[in-house]
């Protein structure tokens, strides 16, 4: 099957009145015992999980002797928006270990966020590596080679050790890695099935270890508040939930339940709806369409989001 014959309609958008867009994509849910409880789609086309990739990549580099509080970890295991409480936090990290911000080997970008991005513009700031989305997890990188003696230069080569300890744990969590290529930070990214990232969020939550307790507890450092993963966290307290670029969401639940999702197209604004509604499938308490943004209309609300599969 070729990646565009794994996808079906799971989302429409509606505006005033009449459905306006339909989204494609692929969902799968996994139960407590592993198995396939819900789906649609081809739940084993192989994806680039992007920052969904971010709490598997963090839990290798606590495997690798890295240590940090909890807000550290969940900005380890972010796509920040940029704000200042994100910035001190990444700051933090570096600090810990002795660095700042100059050795960062991300992307220099804007905050993610529009008012932090425009207050920094405002303010006469540049685009910098801090301020992209990923520092959290890239300033965690470069402290777990100090603590290992790795050399800091190179360290996102996908040969690098850091890189090797990080992909030899996404295999031992999601299952063959098909593909390793770059991703939008500079980071390795890589190919795994869908239903191989579900698998790596129901043992992440389900060992209600310190990645888990970090993204449940702080949803808002792992993204942003207004941020779909929060709005889900929000409704499933024990939940720990992430985005990824190009469309991509993911969830898991300490019973060892958990989602994942592709939109076909990477569009982002239906992946989180189209995850809330599979879980309700399969009996949680969530309220779909409140996961995702309205649609707007001359800056009021005129339409919404609405999943075409599953529970919502």
């Amino acid at each position: 099957m070729t990646i565009a014959d794994a996808f079906v309609p799971v989302a429409i958008t509606d505006r005033s009145g009449v459905d306006e867009s339909c989204h494609f994509g692929a969902v799968v849910v996994l139960d407590p015992d592993g198995d396939v409880a819900f789906s649609a789609g081809d739940h084993e086309v192989e994806i680039y999980p992007r920052s969904s990739m971010k709490p598997a990549q963090a839990d290798a580099m606590l495997g690798g002797g890295w240590t940090g509080t909890p807000e550290q970890l969940a900005l380890a295991c972010a796509s920040h928006d940029g704000s200042p409480v994100h910035l001190d936090v990444v700051r933090s990290i570096l600090a810990d270990a002795g660095l700042d911000e100059s050795a960062l080997g991300n992307t220099p970008d804007w905050p993610l966020e529009q008012g932090a991005a425009e207050a920094v513009i405002a303010a006469g700031a540049h685009r910098t590596a801090l301020f992209m989305n990923c520092s959290g997890k890239h300033a965690t990188m470069v402290a777990t080679c100090l603590i290992n003696d790795w050399p800091t230069e190179g360290y996102l080569h996908p040969d690098h050790p850091l890189q090797l300890l990080i992909t030899s744990r996404v295999e031992q969590l999601m299952g063959t890695v098909a593909h390793i290529g770059i991703d939008g930070c500079g980071a390795p990214a890589h190919v795994v099935s869908l239903s191989g990232l579900a698998r790596s969020f129901a043992t992440l939550a389900h060992d209600r270890g310190e990645v888990w307790d970090a993204m449940h507890r702080f949803p808002e450092l792992v993204g942003g508040p207004d941020r779909a993963s929060a709005r889900l966290v929000a409704q499933l307290p024990d939940a720990m939930a992430k985005e990824g670029a190009e469309g991509v969401f993911a969830a898991g639940l300490p019973d060892g339940t958990a989602v994942a999702v592709k939109i076909a197209d990477g569009a982002a604004r239906a992946a989180g709806v189209v995850a809330a509604s599979a879980l309700a499938a399969v009996g949680h308490d969530v309220d779909a369409v409140a996961i995702g943004d309205p649609i707007k209309g001359h800056g009021r609300s005129v339409g919404q989001l609405r999943p075409l599969v599953g529970g919502g």
